[in-house]
């Protein structure tokens, strides 16, 4: 048809694709994305190592921002090839090679979240950067650790769901069969079994609790199936394992995609859902005794993931920022210390960024409505009682130190938001009169709870290198990466 339609047309091939339009769209892209970050005050990152199909290493950078109208962003930077070994040194010239190619000062970057690999974290450290540990990470070993300590009690209930859904995965007439059995009980929409997987977070509670809710609908179907001779037993002991392990590990399943958004303020809930998950772990009386040991290992678990002084000094200060928090979850002392650290942050910044004398706070009676740098005189006006008595008060001028003690003042005397509002949206509303700390709000609640959004990267990295496109060259997958996570 186009031969037809312009004989000397001749459609673009791989290498035009390859050699031209994806670097194009590539630079172009990346333009716009080094123009926003240097407008970005203070910037936070994430981190993770991935393995491609034919083994190439990769290490991701995500960059994570309040914009000048409060919208949180997230962007991936780098995609970077990584093959020498992994050690700390290499793993810190790899993200200090990567905010320089995107011209980041590292006085901006705020905070960096990744998971707890030895190497990683030694990383940060040598770069002396602020870090956090991914609190989905730690929530999952938390949850692997008290299964594994009750292994002996739930190897073969697990061991049961993983036969349970290999026979229907290998069998087209038992899922249509099981999609008909839930549609005769007058379910709308038919539920699938669900794997477990040891790098998904979660996936242990999903299989659990989806095999559970599924069961009578699978014992009708292995009863009508000729070859139910094979097909795996599930006796009263696999089912109170079931629902014990479903009942501990319920309270806490919902959280990790809670906290793995990138849209959202993630990092001042942290502190609040801690204090949720104890009270919801709390043993009841009606508990099983596997489903209370379950709920007291993760407990104890996370008691000692999360006692590093200076990460529970950042969640304590993200929260207090938070006017759905503010200081609900510390107690007066932390309270004190937090707040003089803010003020002094406060001040640092207005010295960093502003040039000239103090702020002048005008007294409310003065009639000069004039802009301070107004070229045009205004006209004379008629001179009231007010005016008069108003020009013999001096302007109060008020110090860095003044001006961030009375804006912590005043925001702490607000009430507390109510827990569905937006974050961002409220500091948009009140940055006018809380201007300094205002900034300091975008410095720290732009810091990503967890380290998912470097997870979702190899996520679409995956679809980039498929084992029909292993030969990838690394600075292909590097621009194909960032284009389908940034477009």
């Amino acid at each position: 048809m186009l031969t037809t339609l312009d004989a000397q047309y001749e459609p673009p091939g791989r290498k035009y694709f390859s050699e031209t339009a994806v670097p194009k769209l590539y630079e172009q892209l990346r333009g716009e994305i080094v123009n926003e970050l240097k407008e970005a005050n203070f910037i936070a990152l994430t981190t993770d190592m991935w393995s491609s199909i034919n083994m190439s290493s990769y290490m991701s950078i995500t960059a994570h921002y309040v914009s000048k109208d409060w919208t949180l962003k997230s962007k991936c930077l780098e995609t970077a090839f990584t093959p020498e070994s992994h050690t700390a040194a290499v793993l810190a010239e790899a993200l200090h090679d990567g905010l320089q190619a995107w011209g980041i000062g590292e006085e901006k970057v705020v905070c960096i979240t990744s998971d707890n690999g030895a190497n990683i974290v030694a990383a940060v450290r040598d770069l002396k950067w602020p870090w956090i540990s991914c609190f989905g990470h730690n929530l999952n070993l938390a949850v692997n650790n008290a299964l594994n300590k009750e292994k002996n009690k739930t190897d073969r209930a697990f061991g049961v769901c993983r036969q349970i859904n290999g026979a229907f995965s290998h069998s087209w007439q038992r899922r249509q069969q099981l999609r008909k059995e839930q549609e005769q009980q007058g379910i709308k929409k038919p539920l699938s079994l669900i794997t477990d997987c040891a790098t998904r977070w979660g996936s242990k509670y999903a299989m659990t609790e989806r095999t559970h809710t599924l069961l009578p609908h699978i014992r009708r179907v292995f009863a009508d199936d000729r070859s139910r001779r094979t097909l795996p037993t599930i006796s009263w002991q696999d089912v109170s394992v079931l629902e014990a392990v479903t009942e501990g590990l319920k309270s806490v399943s919902e959280f990790t995609d809670i906290l793995s958004s990138e849209r959202d303020v993630t990092i001042s809930s942290l502190l609040p859902l801690l204090h949720l998950i104890k009270d919801t772990l709390k043993e009841k009386e009606s508990d099983a005794k596997l489903t209370a040991a379950i709920k007291q290992t993760i407990l104890e678990q996370l008691d000692s993931r999360n006692d590093n002084d200076k990460i529970i000094q950042l969640m304590r200060t993200a929260a207090l920022l938070d006017p759905r928090y503010k200081a609900t979850h510390m107690g007066s002392i932390d309270l004190d210390y937090i707040r003089t650290q803010l003020e002094d942050e406060m001040v640092l910044f207005w010295k960093q960024t502003t040039s000239g004398p103090p702020v002048t706070v005008r007294d409310s009676t003065d009639d000069d409505d004039a802009p301070p740098f107004s070229q045009s005189q205004p006209s004379k006006k008629k001179k009231t009682l007010g005016s008069l008595l108003g020009t013999i008060r001096p302007a109060s001028v008020a110090t860095p130190e003044q001006q961030a003690q009375a804006e912590m003042a005043n925001y702490l005397q607000e009430e507390v938001v109510d827990g569905e509002t937006n974050a961002l949206e409220w500091w948009k509303r009140n940055e006018s009169h809380l201007p300094l700390m205002a900034k300091i709000a975008q410095k720290y609640l732009c810091i990503p709870a967890t380290s998912t959004p470097s997870e979702r990267i190899f996520s679409k990295a995956g679809n980039v290198v498929t084992r029909y496109r292993s030969l990838l060259k690394p600075d292909k997958v590097n621009m194909l990466v960032f284009l389908s996570n940034n477009l």
